[in-house]
Parts: C-alpha cells; structure tokens; sequence
C-alpha cells in the first residue's frame, strides 16, 4: 500500500472519529452519523488498499 493512500485513509478514520465525538457531545446526531460513516468509508478504503497488495505481491 502506498504511503500518501495508506494516510490519506487514516486521516478519514481519525476525521470521522472527531466528527462523531464532537456530534454526540454537542447533541447533534446528524454530525454523528457523518463521523461514523466517515469512518466506515477509511475503514473500506483501506480494507481494499490491502487487498490490492496482497494480490500484487
């Protein structure tokens, strides 16, 4: 997996998380729920990154 795909997913996982945290702290279930699926979208990105490496190696 390439550096930059490899941080630009953790940065969506670390994104989400502070959407979430913040949304749940504020009340608001909307910026929650994008958090979350902010999350999941990093999560699935990086799932596939590592299925592509390993089918290349």
């Amino acid at each position: 997996m390439g550096i930059a795909k490899k941080t630009r997913n953790l940065g969506h996982i670390v994104e989400g998380k502070a959407m979430q945290t913040t949304g749940k702290a504020l009340g608001n279930k909307s910026l929650a729920r994008r958090g979350k699926a902010e999350q999941v979208r990093g999560k699935v990105l990086q799932a596939m990154e590592k299925g592509r490496d390993s089918l290349r190696h």
